[in-house]
């Protein structure tokens, strides 16, 4: 049952009436709303069965790997809820059904959901997590069924402590109750998996697990688990397909002093992978993971004195199976080393975004001129002929996450996705605002640009421009080494405050190289967990602020960031001075801008970054005359 306070704020919802690295919308137009009273009857009857007897279900959006992008088969929160963003987690009772999502997703999942469930916007006043909920809202004397392999460990041991004085318990389930009703679930890939060239990851795997093991050596540990899939693909020099968007594949690692293991279904390993590991890498099947943990504790002798290595993103399960009391619990160490990008990586991200820009610029000339001949196109076959620029580019591999191309208010829905069947006609009197990226061998894109075809009103110049001078903001910041994104989120959004705007989403995420295009464990933003990781040199990340007004237009401008030090007049304390270097290449319209509200530097910033834009992407537009000039014009001076 709802608190009197819930019950204000939770959203009761009224029913209205491609290919690799692909689509990650979980095979539903973002504006879908399916009936899900079937699905829930169904999931209702086997949580009263006594194989599960369970008064509650929590269904997360995570994979047994805690992937943000998941593959079809492990999509269960979108397959129950009809609500198919990357965040967000769904609770069944008996008689009710909550859907937990943050602010990045609130219209989205308006839109989605039918009848029978509640959206609770997290992060707004009296609404609770869904951690807390399950000890605030739902009765005493709950059994709250949960699978072991989906639910962090941390979080496990954390909610069963609120539980206790309410006498309600989780309940690790041996099969999976959703996966139970799901009668056409698809099957888990098993796509082939191929090496990373050694002149594109600039460093061996072998070094790799080296480095680590000095890791564990300091830290007097055993072993460590590795159980994120970018992490071992990371680790290995290794690339896969199995998750749309996310050049991984299912596989868990552990490594100890003198053993480097690989699990990962053999089929995906052929020839060529098992001669780039060498004979020091041995590979198991996935299959086998668990019941080899289980032989740890004997095989490593293995006590509170001697310990394997999790990472807080490790599941019940496996610490289950290893012994809670065998395991210490920290931040990744794979996720430290994978977050500081080496010489060769660096280059590989200034090479790709330049022949990014190409695409983009190629794009955003082919649009103008399209609109301006009063064609008619959807923000989907827009979002086609973007990837298909950037599909004739050198090294791609395909996009790295799904194109959000949106018109109007759609703009207004962050993470909008457009439907192939009935996406939106883009109009030339309204912004239009394009976040997308590519897949290289060389490095990993995610631009975002927003334009207007038109003439844009007072408030959208506006607004349009207090975005900017945040963007410029981070772009421009100097700070003492040991500084986290958490505190210099603020710099972002100082311009916006000034007029009363914000925005409900992160300022930057770390990017990964030939990764996953989010990436930790830093980043910029509100989130007190960036407080807990500073950033360092060679750490890349996103400078995206943005402004959207629900109903009418959205605004963001991103860029990729890399982390370098700064060339300081003094050095106080001693600390070293770090900047950021941007690496993204495609202009930033003027026409939208407010030149009024500009300061002399962010002028200056401006036709500098234009005049840099020009003379890296112009080289690679020789052949198109029409990109060439719409390049030209952009990037004149103010």
């Amino acid at each position: 049952m709802l608190s009197s306070v819930l019950r204000r704020t939770a959203v009761r919802l009224s029913s209205p009436s491609r290919r690799p690295f692909a689509s990650a919308n979980m095979g539903l137009p973002t504006a879908q709303t399916i009936d899900t009273s079937a699905r829930l009857a169904a999931l209702r009857q086997r949580m009263s069965q006594p194989e599960y007897s369970v008064d509650a279900v929590v269904v997360p959006s995570e994979d047994q790997h805690y992937s943000e992008y998941i593959a079809e088969c492990d999509m269960r929160r979108a397959f129950i809820s009809g609500f198919n963003g990357s965040a967000g987690c769904a609770i069944v009772t008996t008689n009710d059904a909550f859907l937990f999502t943050d602010g990045r997703y609130f219209l989205q999942a308006e839109q989605q959901l039918d009848e029978n469930w509640t959206l609770m916007k997290q992060g707004l006043p009296d609404v609770p997590t869904w951690q807390d909920f399950l000890y605030k809202n739902l009765e005493k004397n709950c059994r709250i069924g949960v699978d072991p392999t989906l639910i962090t460990a941390s979080d496990a041991d954390a909610i069963q402590k609120t539980l206790q004085p309410r006498n309600s318990q989780l309940v690790s389930l041996r099969k999976n109750v959703v996966d139970s009703i799901w009668t056409d679930r698809p099957p888990r890939p098993v796509n082939r998996v191929f090496p990373l060239d050694l002149k594109y990851s600039g460093e061996s795997h072998i070094t790799k697990i080296g480095k680590l093991r000095e890791e564990l050596a300091k830290r007097k540990l055993k072993a460590v688990v590795v159980n994120m899939l970018d992490e071992v693909a990371w680790l290995f020099n290794l690339r896969g397909s199995d998750i749309d968007y996310n050049p991984v594949f299912f596989a868990y690692a552990v490594i100890t002093s003198d053993k480097a293991l690989l699990f990962v279904d053999l089929k995906q390993v052929d020839a060529v992978v098992t001669a780039h590991l060498g004979d020091q890498i041995v590979v198991k099947p996935y299959d086998s993971f668990f019941s080899y943990l289980e032989g740890l504790g004997a095989e490593l002798g293995l006590s509170k004195d001697a310990q394997v290595l999790v990472s807080d993103k490790t599941s019940l399960a496996i610490v289950d199976a290893i012994g809670a009391d065998n395991i210490t619990v920290a931040r990744s160490l794979v996720a430290d080393l994978k977050s500081i990008k080496n010489t060769t990586e660096i280059e590989g991200f200034r090479q790709c975004h330049i022949r990014d820009g190409a695409a983009l610029v190629r794009y955003f000339a082919w649009l103008e001129e399209q609109l301006s001949a009063g064609a008619e196109l959807t923000e989907s076959q827009v979002a086609d002929q973007l990837e298909q620029y950037r599909s004739e580019l050198d090294l791609f591999k395909g996009l790295s996450f799904p194109t959000i191309s949106s018109t109007g208010p759609n703009g207004a829905i962050i993470h909008y996705t457009p439907d192939p069947v009935s996406s939106a006609i883009v109009r030339k009197d309204q912004i239009y605002l394009c976040d997308s990226g590519g897949q290289y061998l060389d490095g990993t894109t995610d631009v975002t640009r927003t334009l207007h075809f038109g003439t844009p009103t007072t408030e959208e110049k506006r607004a349009y421009t207090r975005v900017l001078q945040g963007h410029i903001a981070i772009d421009t910041a100097v700070f003492p080494s040991g500084t986290s994104g958490y505190l210099l989120d603020a710099f972002a959004r100082r311009p916006l405050w000034e007029d009363g705007l914000d925005y409900r989403h992160g300022t930057g995420h770390g990017v990964g190289h030939f990764l996953n295009v989010h990436e930790g464990p830093h980043g910029i933003g509100v989130r007190i967990v960036y407080n807990n990781t500073p950033l360092k040199a060679g750490m890349t990340v996103s400078n995206e602020p943005g402004f959207y007004a629900d109903g009418k237009f959205g605004i963001r401008i991103e860029s990729v960031v890399i982390v370098r030090p700064a060339d300081t007049l003094n050095n106080f304390g001693d600390k070293g001075y770090l900047g950021f270097e941007h690496v993204t290449m495609c202009p930033i319209q003027k026409s939208l801008v407010d030149m009024a509200l500009l300061t002399v530097s962010e002028r200056k910033w401006l036709d500098a970054y234009h005049a840099e834009v020009l003379e890296k992407v112009a080289p690679l537009l020789q052949n198109d005359s029409r990109a060439l000039a719409w390049l030209l014009r952009e990037c004149t001076p103010l």
